[in-house]
């Protein structure tokens, strides 16, 4: 079983890690598409038909349960590949995927891309390096679900999220990280399998150790360095 945290660079996107050739083929064989927020970027159960990537913006991917609710199971930025899977797998799609801010994007159709794919063979392996990173992330999600109290997997999803927010906007002159995807204490909660009341307290336990700070949908990490040790502390 794998670590349910483990400190470790973000991995790059997939955007940014084609060459600027593979970048001009892909993009020859796209549309641009805009999105609002709020707005369904592809709805769980539809047919695959094309994948898309973010060029700017933020969007979560969830699943609806059979009692109707939606469970927030990962979130995706600025490089990111979406819908892949069912698309080279040839099912419907297994998620919903929604902007949490105004997105800007590439949809290629399906053909294209795996035609794409079949002319670049290289990128075929970061399609699947891609795949294999989600799932383990995914596996040390419901580890830390179950092993880690309400803050530490709290401090866990902001360190990552702090980590990936770098990569596309600087941090500020006192080193404090704006967290780029806009989330609600609700969908903090559903990603962390925890209640809005448990989210609340971790975030004012983390607050009143200087560790972050807190708007209306936004989060900053004021220290960095000392939030990913919280997160690695034990029960």
């Amino acid at each position: 079983m794998l670590a349910p945290y483990a400190a470790s660079s973000p991995p790059t996107a997939f955007w940014a890690a084609l060459d600027t050739a593979q970048r001009a083929a892909l993009r020859a064989a796209a549309r641009p598409k805009t999105f609002p927020v709020r707005a369904p970027l592809v709805y769980q159960g539809d047919e695959s038909d094309h994948v898309i990537v973010l060029e700017r913006g933020w969007a979560k991917v969830t699943s609806a349960t059979e009692e109707g609710h939606d469970v927030v199971l990962a979130v995706r930025g600025p490089g990111d590949l979406i819908a892949e899977s069912a698309v080279l797998g040839g099912r419907p799609r297994a998620a919903t995927v929604t902007a949490l801010s105004p997105i800007r994007s590439l949809v290629v159709p399906a053909a294209r891309f795996t035609g794409f794919l079949d002319a670049h063979q290289d990128v075929w392996m970061l399609v699947t390096g891609t795949f294999v990173q989600r799932m383990d992330d995914a596996d040390r999600r419901l580890t830390a679900n179950v092993t880690s109290r309400g803050p530490q997997r709290l401090a866990m999803l902001l360190v990552d999220l702090a980590e990936r927010s770098v990569q596309h906007v600087p941090p500020a002159p006192d080193g404090s990280i704006e967290i780029g995807p806009p989330l609600s204490q609700e969908e903090l909660g559903s990603w962390m399998d925890a209640s809005r009341e448990t989210v609340a307290r971790a975030l004012n336990g983390l607050r009143r150790e200087g560790l972050i700070r807190t708007g209306r949908r936004r989060i900053t990490v004021a220290d960095l360095p000392r939030l990913r040790e919280f997160a690695k502390e034990a029960d």
